[in-house]
């Protein structure tokens, strides 16, 4: 796949889209649009794919982790000494080393700014209701919020349309080799976090987890590629970095961080890289994640004991454990593995219908973004008015409940900003159960329904109130032009369900309420993004009861199970809509039935070039056509095994468009047609040089003469391309191409014969996509769907 990332203009995107949707319909009238993707791909084999990074349409290709075995990295490599590369190891570990400080201290700021925010604002409007102003706590409350919500929504629309949403969907389809163009800028990076900060702070239904994640892995982009494009820090050592697959391997360290600074939890953010992000994976690599989120621990740790003293404001003295539940035995019998399963079902059949549900408010909102960055605007700040005046308005319908618990009388009531029994309304000694869990922050909301031993804190009107509000907060807040994360939204709405379910089964089990709230949200956790090991290790950090582990385990099994028998998890959903060319580990079972070589077929014929290459045929290559990589032949070649004809044509390898732009741009040109020695090659070209990827055939200048010249393709040429014969099937290439990490696959003809060309075709990523496929060969559903049925 090959696409130069350019952009167009916003008008343009809009009547490509729509012409496509009426394309779309007069193909099949009864289609539903609203299960297509958000861009409508080309009904060819190989198309230019444009897909949604961020907010902005984008055009995107593959990168190059496979490594590129030319003369010059040859050179380079035989020639680097042992302290060389120990400087690479040394390296390695200490931009790691570098990741987790950064991203810890980050989110320690972040949490800092989040709580006092939160914190003043919420005092301040519990003082108006406290003196029974009830419209003047209203309007302050919503104004703060709308705000807060502007700034945010302001900066992502106008300056990185990239940072809104999670960013976790484009780092999983980075990592699996699709690159997502301005992704980890620094642009991005500064408004994801001043983002995040004004989103939380407004109190709308949305987590930091996935933009910590997101601003991990820009941390790790900017680290190794010595910072921001136009201030780049020209060190010789990070030479060493100047590729796609060290980047790669940075990123994983920067997302496991980020998951490691949300949750605390150093073990989780691994295995969260390990499940859900990563497509490659090493034990080399495992150990420099786990210390990027050991180095990430110790600044977390570090920032706490500094915030013992009260230096911090209102962020409080909480520890490493964020919703504790230690404090409650946990004992088994035999009819608890009853609720235990209920509530694995539940969480399986609501995180379906909730990956459902948003599929479809995410195309909606697509049509709204179409309009231009006003209508994105008043999205998000329509959202965020509603949020302000359900969490206001709605805690005057729930009754207050006296406080005649076994707690000391400074606990209940709580006038202040946290606590789990908030005066609100109620006269003293009575408490506000509701406002409890909507006047506070999404991180006390979650530990005030944790909490465990009070059984008779919650009435059940006030938690299915809390239910539903948070569903539909959930489905509206997820989509808006702000940073925002799925983690904490999703683990509120099960854990209401999970209390819900725990007061009813409570004369029927032994399970603590509170228990039964965490049990909840991770059903539903594992009900909507079907993680399992990564998903229960986190719970274990943030919960801190081991006892839990064995229901814990259960319950994900169980949700998972039944999720994935409806839909994809929500992630996928999201590449889906947004047009990633995610590459999937499991091949279609039909893909069997078909080979390579009937790929090719459907193909436009592969572009060549010789060895010694004209510059005119070079430069008109470069224009006519979008592919990122040729074959490169030599005809007449000796063969050097006695008993082969002579004459014969040689593969000699494939170039990358990059390369060839690089010699023009480097005028390395010759009157005579011939190869080039070794030393000439070394006197123009660096390996570091060729690892750069910018520039455009537009933007070299080739006099009419120098057309006539000719290039000496032999040095830059990768020598070693992995190359699969006609007959081989689909599935089986599709796994080589994803586990390997390739960009290009040459196809070879099954006999070699006089006359017959050494390549027969080229398979990218976008070639072995099931949808694309299935366009091309429309019988292959059929058959799809018979096995389904079998």
């Amino acid at each position: 796949m090959g696409e130069d990332s350019r952009e167009f203009g916003e008008k343009a995107k809009i009547n490509h889209k729509m012409e496509d949707v009426e394309t779309e319909e007069e193909i099949d009238p009864e289609s539903n649009s609203l299960n297509e993707p958000l861009l409508k791909r080309n009904r060819t084999l190989s198309s230019n794919p444009l897909a949604l990074v961020g907010e902005k349409v984008s055009y995107i290709e593959s990168l190059d982790y496979e490594i590129n075995e030319n003369d010059l990295f040859k050179h380079d490599w035989r020639s680097r000494s042992r302290v060389q590369v120990l400087q690479y190891i040394f390296l390695k570990w200490s931009l790691a080393f570098l990741v987790g400080l950064l991203t810890g201290i980050i989110a320690t700021l972040i949490n800092l700014a989040v709580e006092n925010i939160s914190g003043y604002k919420l005092l301040a409007v519990l003082k108006y209701i406290h003196k029974e102003r009830y419209l003047t706590g209203f309007l302050y409350f919503t104004g703060i919020n709308f705000i807060l919500t502007f700034v945010a929504a302001i900066l992502c629309v106008c300056f990185a349309p990239t940072a809104a949403g999670p960013g976790i969907p484009e780092i999983k389809a980075y990592l699996n080799g699709v690159d997502t163009p301005n992704m980890y800028g620094a642009p991005t990076l500064i408004v994801k976090i001043i983002g995040s900060i004004g989103a939380v702070s407004a109190g709308l239904d949305l987590g930091k987890e996935g933009p910590l994640v997101h601003i991990g892995s820009c941390i790790a982009s900017l680290l190794g590629q010595g910072g921001p494009d136009n201030y780049r820090i020209k060190w010789r050592w990070l030479r060493y970095f100047n590729n796609d697959r060290d980047l790669r391997d940075l990123i994983t360290c920067g997302a496991s961080s980020g998951v490691c600074a949300a949750f605390r939890a150093p073990v989780g953010g691994v295995l969260f890289a390990l499940e859900e992000v990563a497509t490659w994976w090493r034990s080399a690599l495992l150990w420099r994640t786990f210390f990027s989120t050991a180095m990430v621990v110790v600044v977390l740790r570090a920032f706490i004991e500094i915030c013992h003293s009260g230096k911090c404001g209102l962020f409080g003295e909480g520890g490493l454990i964020m919703f504790d539940v230690s404090n409650v035995t946990v004992r088994y019998h035999v009819m608890d593995i009853v609720p235990v399963v209920v509530i694995g079902i539940i969480g399986g059949l609501l995180g379906s219908l909730y990956n459902h549900v948003l599929h479809k408010v995410l195309r909606l909102y697509n049509l709204i973004n179409q309009k231009g960055r006003i209508h994105k605007l008043l999205l998000s700040l329509a959202v965020a008015l509603f949020t302000s005046v359900c969490q206001y308005g709605l805690p005057f319908l729930a009754k207050c409940t006296p406080c005649n618990l076994p707690l000391p009388e400074s606990a209940c009531p709580t006038n202040g900003r946290s606590g789990n029994f908030k005066q609100f309304n109620c006269p003293p000694g009575f408490y506000n159960d509701l406002a409890t869990l909507l006047l506070t922050t999404n991180d006390d909301a979650v530990r005030n329904i944790f909490s465990t031993n009070t059984p008779q804190e919650y009435q059940p009107l006030s938690l299915l109130i809390f239910f539903v509000l948070y569903c539909i907060l959930g489905l509206i807040t997820f989509g808006i032009a702000v940073p925002s994360g799925l983690f904490l939204p999703i683990i509120l709405m099960g854990s209401g369900y999970g209390r819900l379910l725990g007061i009813f089964m409570g004369p029927h089990t032994n399970i603590d309420q509170g228990l039964f709230a965490v049990l909840g949200a991770a059903s539903l956790m594992a009900g909507s993004m079907r993680m399992t090991v990564s998903l229960c290790v986190i719970f274990l950090e943030l919960t801190n009861n081991l006892l839990l582990l064995p229901i814990t385990m259960i319950v994900l099994l169980i949700a998972k199970t039944v999720g994935d028998s409806f839909n994809p998890s929500i992630y996928e959903i999201i590449l889906h809509l947004k047009g990633l060319p995610f590459m999937d580990a499991n091949p279609e079972p039909w893909m069997r039935n078909l080979t390579v070589g009937e790929l090719v077929d459907v193909k436009p014929s592969v572009v060549t070039l010789h060895g010694v290459e004209k510059v005119a045929k070079i430069v008109d290559v470069l224009k006519n056509t979008a592919h990122n990589g040729f074959p490169v032949m030599d005809d007449g070649v000796v063969p050097p095994v006695v008993g082969q004809a002579n004459g014969a044509t040689e593969l000699h390898g494939l170039i990358l468009r990059a390369h060839l732009i690089q010699a023009l741009k480097k005028k390395w040109f010759f009157k005579e047609r011939r190869r080039r020695e070794d030393w000439e090659v070394r006197e123009k070209f660096t390996w570091v040089e060729l690892a750069e990827r910018e520039g455009s055939i537009e933007g070299v200048a080739v006099t009419s003469e120098e057309m006539e010249m000719f290039v000496d393709l032999h040095p830059l040429t990768n020598t070693t391309p992995f190359t699969v014969l006609e007959s081989m099937s689909v599935a089986k290439a599709m796994i080589l191409f994803r586990q390997v990490g390739l960009r290009h696959l040459l196809v070879v003809p099954k006999y070699q014969a006089s006359g017959v060309s050494p390549v027969i075709g080229i398979l990218t990523r976008q070639d072995l996509l099931a949808h694309n496929i299935l366009t091309v060969f429309p019988h292959l559903a059929k058959s799809k769907g018979r096995e389904k049925r079998n």
